[in-house]
């Protein structure tokens, strides 16, 4: 979701009203940057994930003219301190948001995305894999919104990370991190676009671990893949994903409310299946040892004009 900055004074009035906190978008870091952010769960239960409305979704969604990724490739920033040999800051808990990221595109799932026509270029359902690097701290563990933008920035001008005007570049902080702007008490993540000085335009996410607050930022707490902080995690990467792809500028594909195509489904998972850790599932991706269970949210569709969340 984005809002406009003449519209900003009048957001903050509502931000303790009982919105939708997914259909909400803030202007973090001293009010400098403009985002798209993904709210935090307005019905944790710890039972099963809540299947969300199967009809028709309203306001549609349409295309207001701004640019579009074709296909994207990701890029991912380790910030803060993922070398833990227990809890969720783990290589075995790098090794699930990579599997998803490398076998995301080119699925059903991510294929929603295509139904995204016409616009400035198509959309073709695929992912690709770029880099990824590590930042163990240096901008300390309370992040402001232009803080992020900076662990980008240099990554990209420092040769960590090449630069793609095609890329989407992933902050993707451990559980001692959090965000001044709000991250656990008013979003779980965000997308936005910035410039690298003698690059060019980057389109960024910021998504924090959900093991900080894991009945805010995750919809179970028992993951499929037994690591429940990036298990939700990866949930918001996703949403995270899919707007970056279709509103990268946050000016192509959103609503009448501002809402873009995964705000529309935030925290509604479909049809989900239990698994003997006690935790659900909706989706299985990769092949081989890199087959894994995930619980995603849904994503928008457009069908014959009309909108609705599926899985694929």
């Amino acid at each position: 979701m984005k809002i406009f900055q003449k519209q900003w004074l009048s957001l903050a009035l509502l931000i303790a009203v009982a919105l939708p906190v997914a259909l909400r978008a803030e202007r973090g870091g001293g009010g400098d940057i403009l985002k798209s952010s993904y709210g935090k769960n307005p019905h944790f239960s710890g039972g099963a994930p809540p299947v969300g409305n199967t009809g028709a979704i309203t306001p549609l969604i349409s295309n207001h003219g701004g640019a579009v990724i074709g296909t994207p490739t990701v890029y991912v920033i380790w910030y803060g301190n993922w070398t833990r040999a227990t809890g969720s800051d783990t290589a075995a808990g790098q090794q699930i948001v990579r599997d998803f990221l490398q076998s995301v595109g080119g699925s059903p799932y991510f294929a929603v995305n295509t139904t995204y026509t016409p616009s400035s270029s198509v959309i073709t359902g695929g992912v690709v894999w770029g880099k990824q690097t590590t930042d163990t701290g240096s901008k300390g563990t309370k992040l402001s919104d232009s803080a992020i933008q900076s662990i980008v920035s240099g990554a990209i001008t420092g040769g960590r990370l090449q630069y793609n005007a095609n890329g989407i570049y992933f902050v993707l902080t451990s559980s001692d991190v959090t965000a001044t702007s709000g991250f656990c008490s008013r979003y779980c993540g965000w997308h936005t676009y910035g410039n690298v000085s003698g690059k060019g335009r980057v389109r960024y996410s910021f998504v924090g671990n959900a093991a900080r607050c894991i009945t805010s930022c995750a919809a179970q707490t028992v993951g499929p893949n037994d690591n429940a902080g990036v298990d939700g995690m990866v949930s918001v990467i996703a949403h995270e994903l899919e707007e970056a792809t279709t509103d990268p500028d946050l000016n192509a594909w959103y609503d009448s409310n501002g809402a873009e195509n995964a705000d529309k489904c935030a925290w509604t998972f479909g049809t989900t299946t239990a698994l003997p850790n006690g935790s659900f599932y909706n989706l299985t991706l990769g092949t081989g040892a890199a087959t894994r269970n995930y619980l995603i949210q849904r994503n928008l569709k457009i069908v014959g004009g009309l909108n609705y969340c599926v899985l694929q």
